[in-house]
């Protein structure tokens, strides 16, 4: 289901969650004259920086947030994190609130479950061998069924938070607490997952508009501790890798509807192509293509949502981003070393003005074009190895 065009009504939308993606969203609805409210857990969020209003919420708390919703009407409700009460959004959908892209979308893509059975069970994608637990006596059968290495995660979390990879039956019970300590959620249950051999992973941004969806080129990507470190664009595929991409993109699009622009996870594999996960939203790899094509990865999404038409998208150049985390907690902090970084060829950089770092938080982006990926990516690299967050005290 496509849904009815809303350009002719949405005068305003409203994200859950305001971090550096989100921050990027408003930017671009802002330039087509909507007005932008963010709502996030903690104050200062990126994205409330640039928005008109803000309100800091747990988003978890179901009668908390459709007070908060039901208070301010917006137009359109665009979720940007997992970590909401999405029962609460199937609930005010059906009395007529416009969610993004559908709630049943964000129901089923906040939750990891959900959305793996659907991928597997329903739709029949191949997909890496799983199962479920709800205590450390069923990870260690769990883990014992698919066999080590495995990798464990929390149902729900962002960024890697609580994923690790399981090397020996010995490592099960530091596994179960790392996913339990990254959790958004108040679910004491983990997806296990066979360890899938891939030569690369890749993200397969995809855009369902009032013009069909399409694709923007492949984006290659590397992730540490499950969160990304850097990625790029194109990445090579080849014809029939490509093609069967498209087509895995393609039927989970469908099938959780709307309008908007969705991350496909994938992994490419001497067998072909395996789902991993989907995000309906923009997505963290996909920041490469503020740099790379002719509309980034946030100008279409609101394009998508706003149902305003999407004809193509051009790859304007290669382009590579790498990020810069931080290694310790403190809120008296810069980003240093942006003379250095900009000082490079075609090198752009996002501070992303989050109010506090913590060890392994993304705090900034290098973003790098050239002549070839190999260029863009040890360009990108170079110039986030330059900046450094700093305090105050040093």
């Amino acid at each position: 289901m496509w849904g009815a065009p809303v350009s002719k009504y949405a005068k305003s939308i409203m994200l859950l969650g305001g971090g550096e993606l989100g921050k990027e969203v408003v930017i671009e609805a802002q330039r087509l004259g909507i007005r932008t409210i963010v709502v996030d857990r903690y104050d200062y969020a990126p994205a409330m920086g640039v928005a008109q209003e803000s309100y800091v919420l747990d988003m978890l708390d179901g009668e908390a947030l459709r007070s908060l919703i039901v208070q301010v009407a917006p137009d359109l409700i665009v979720p940007e994190i997992e970590a909401i009460a999405t029962p609460v959004l199937v609930e005010l959908e059906q009395q007529g609130y416009k969610v993004i892209p559908t709630a049943k979308a964000a129901l089923l893509t906040m939750d990891r479950e959900g959305i793996r059975r659907l991928a597997s069970e329903e739709l029949g994608l191949p997909t890496a061998r799983y199962l479920f637990a709800d205590s450390l006596e069923q990870l260690q059968t769990a883990v014992a069924g698919i066999g080590v290495p495995c990798v464990i995660k929390p149902l729900m979390s962002s960024s890697g938070k609580g994923q690790s990879v399981c090397r020996k039956v010995e490592d099960v019970e530091t596994c179960w607490n790392t996913a339990l300590e990254g959790a958004r959620a108040k679910k004491m249950r983990v997806i296990v997952e066979a360890f899938v051999p891939f030569a690369s992973e890749i993200t397969m941004l995809t855009v369902r508009s009032v013009s069909g969806t399409i694709f923007c080129p492949p984006i290659g990507h590397i992730q540490k501790d499950g969160d990304y470190v850097e990625s790029w664009q194109p990445h090579f595929l080849n014809e029939e890798q490509l093609k069967e991409a498209q087509q895995i993109a393609q039927k989970i699009t469908d099938a959780l509807g709307g309008y908007g622009l969705f991350g496909v996870e994938l992994f490419v594999t001497d067998d072909g192509i395996i789902f991993s996960e989907v995000s309906p939203r923009p997505h963290d790899t996909g920041m490469v293509t503020m740099v790379t094509q002719d509309l980034s990865e946030f100008a279409l999404h609101v394009r998508a949502i706003l149902g305003l038409p999407i004809p193509s998208v051009q790859l304007l150049t290669p382009g590579a981003s790498a990020t810069l985390k931080a290694d310790r907690e403190g809120e008296e902090f810069q980003v240093a070393g942006l003379e250095e970084a900009l000082a490079l060829p075609r090198t752009q950089v996002r501070v992303f003005g989050k109010p506090l770092s913590k060890p392994g938080r993304r705090m900034a982006v290098a973003l790098s074009a050239a002549e070839d990926v190999e260029t863009a990516r040890s360009r990108a690299k170079q110039a986030a190895s330059i900046l450094k967050v700093v305090w105050s005290i040093e």
